[in-house]
């Protein structure tokens, strides 16, 4: 979920970006809206940084492979 979320507000701030860059536009605010979705992928980016790692830190190796192959995986 988190990833998704991560995903969506990138592409939603280059969005924002190339509007801004490109189309210049002169709406009352536009300064101050445009880089809201950068910091909507920040806090993205923290969410899934930190539930990333409660998973793994969670998480025990499936039973069907060595010790190995799961540290290789982490």
């Amino acid at each position: 979920m988190s990833g998704r979320l991560l995903c969506w507000s990138l592409a939603a701030a280059m969005v924002s970006a190339a509007a801004d860059a490109f189309l210049h536009p002169h709406l009352p605010g536009w300064g101050a809206v445009w880089p809201l979705p950068w910091w909507f992928a920040c806090l993205a980016a923290l969410a899934w940084t930190v539930l990333r790692a409660r998973e793994k830190c969670d998480g025990t190796p499936p039973q069907d492979t060595t010790r190995g192959d799961w540290e290789q995986a982490a």
